[in-house]
């Protein structure tokens, strides 16, 4: 099974009550977030970011397989899912995470819209 989440990134009135979905109370800013990997399932699985801004996400896994961490638009993640690398960790939006293992990355889009997080391993 895999992963799901997604980030939407807003611009205007909207950045200034950027808030993480299960986070900081709704208008609150966060420039920084914890999404967990628990049975083969992301928590917050929505995600609300401002434009331009960068965020610091903490990815934890505490399921006994590996996961990844992998965001982008539909044609990224076409790509990824046939894809042939066994490890990520060389871009920020794409994060390899062992078992019971923690990864930080800073990511940051710089246009407004719609972004799937996805895990593609089995």
């Amino acid at each position: 099974m895999r992963a799901v989440g997604l980030i939407l990134v807003a611009v205007g009135l909207a950045a200034l009550a950027a808030a993480w979905s299960g986070g900081p109370a709704r208008g609150g800013a966060s420039s920084s977030a914890t999404i967990s990997i628990h049975f083969s399932r992301f928590s917050p699985t929505e995600v609300v970011a401002t434009a331009g801004v960068p965020v610091r996400v903490t990815l934890v896994n505490t399921d006994p397989i590996d996961h990844e961490w992998l965001v982008g638009d539909a044609a990224f993640h076409e790509r990824h899912r046939t894809g042939t690398e066994a490890h990520h960790g060389a871009r920020p939006t794409e994060v390899s995470l062992a078992a019971g293992s923690s990864a930080t990355t800073t990511v940051a889009f710089d246009q407004p819209g719609e972004y799937l997080f996805i895990c593609h391993l089995p």
